[in-house]
């Protein structure tokens, strides 16, 4: 049940997927509004200091997600899944991976040039590792905001993917990621 076999995800990678997938919706949303506050918005620090703090969450999230990807069994594609469909899934699923890392790391590169750390929810500190290039808080920012809009498009295309396998096909690849299989 926690655990991923042949025929489906396990709890873990489920409940991975959706706090990942939810999150991702969410900072894209922050991010979006809080470009626009001026300083006299008494969200003007806060919301950057929520969308950093989460962001650092998601990042660790995402590497337990990564090492326990990589540790558990990969289900098997559907039967009726075409070769197309699957090499789609496999670029489709790194790219989103990719994405959501060089969002990450970008996020970090620009809140950090300054060289102060982020503060974690009062909760703890990760350090700055300085500046490395000329104007890098504005390179990584236009970095960060291409790949969350690349991200975010990935996300309704993946979205829609699993959509379409559950409603047209009816071939249950959605249902799969929302129980867990059994053993």
């Amino acid at each position: 049940m926690l655990a991923n076999t042949k025929n489906g995800y396990g709890l873990v990678s489920i409940s991975l997927h959706w706090l990942s997938a939810l999150t991702v919706i969410g900072l894209f949303g922050l991010g979006f509004w809080m470009v626009d506050l001026t300083y006299y918005s008494s969200w003007y620090k806060t919301a950057p200091d929520i969308h950093k703090s989460v962001g650092i969450l998601l990042l660790l999230a995402t590497l337990v997600r990564l090492v326990w990807r990589l540790g558990s069994t990969k289900p098997h594609a559907k039967n009726n899944h075409k070769a197309w469909e699957q090499t789609a899934a496999k670029w489709a699923h790194g790219m989103l991976y990719l994405l959501m890392l060089a969002i990450m790391a970008t996020g970090f590169l620009i809140s950090t040039a300054d060289g102060r750390g982020i503060w974690v929810f009062d909760w703890f500190e990760v350090p700055s590792l300085g500046s490395f290039i000329n104007n890098q808080a504005d390179i990584a920012g236009l970095v960060h905001q291409y790949a969350a809009y690349t991200l975010i498009a990935l996300v309704i295309i993946h979205a829609a993917g699993a959509i379409k396998h559950q409603l047209i096909d009816k071939d249950g690849t959605l249902s799969r990621m929302l129980k867990p299989a059994p053993k």
